[in-house]
């Protein structure tokens, strides 16, 4: 009973904590100001006045909730308990395997604040999630559909520390290679440096050139895609 009250607390302190992560995961997410956003959306449409291409700018929290590592750390860990209080102790079972539980809860507990468990997952993973929601929105954000295969996604992952342009096929087989790296190499340092607003704006305004100078305006340059910032959450 007393080892239950104590998981109970402990739960209590988390949902406590887990609600101020949030709060300040929220408040981290803001990266704009009404104002920011109005300029990014102006530097959009200013962009897009010089070119028959289309720009549209995602920013999301995360692109994977990583829910499961906490359970996977927890119950590793977990596993591994039983063995020295097997050999080493005189333990009876029942303790052995209450110690167990108990281990596999309270691991879960102080894992699940997203900050924790996010920083459990290698760069990598984290990578492959971002990139794989950045494609999402490049398909659902129409991209793919505008004349000419002009399109770009200017994409932030917050949690991930993930930023990527991509191209379709028509202005990326007219640009050099790299010259979309040089672009997110300015907007993460933009981003680092804490000038997120900044940072937009000028990947816009990268990407802007480019377009218009490979896809002038035309005579029929009708506006497919919206001009503000899309925030995710």
């Amino acid at each position: 009973m007393r080892l239950y009250s104590i998981l109970r607390q402990m739960a209590k302190r988390q949902n406590e904590r887990q609600k101020r992560d949030d709060m300040k995961e929220r408040t981290q997410m803001a990266l704009f100001t009404d104002e920011e956003e109005k300029r990014i959306s102006a530097a959009i449409a200013a962009a897009e006045q010089k070119t028959s291409g289309e720009i549209v700018a995602v920013v999301t929290a995360a692109s994977e909730s990583y829910f499961y590592v906490p359970f996977m750390w927890g119950a590793i860990i977990a596993l591994l308990v039983p063995w020295p209080l097997i050999y080493l102790t005189w333990w009876p079972m029942h303790a052995v395997y209450f110690a167990q539980l108990a281990t596999f809860l309270i691991l879960v507990l102080l894992l699940m604040p997203r900050s924790v468990r996010t920083g459990l997952v290698p760069r990598s993973i984290k990578k492959s999630h971002a990139h794989r929601r950045a494609m999402e929105q490049f398909l659902s954000q129409s991209l793919h559909t505008t004349a000419g295969r002009t399109g770009v996604l200017i994409f932030v992952s917050v949690a991930e520390h993930h930023a990527e342009v991509l191209a379709d096929s028509g202005i990326n087989a007219k640009v050099q290679q790299g010259t979309w790296q040089a672009i997110v190499d300015h907007l993460t340092a933009d981003l680092g440096d804490g000038r997120a607003a900044d940072g937009f704006v000028h990947a816009i305004e990268a990407a802007g050139a480019l377009l218009a100078q490979h896809f002038p305006p035309g005579s029929a340059d009708p506006n497919e895609l919206p001009d503000h910032l899309i925030v995710l959450d």
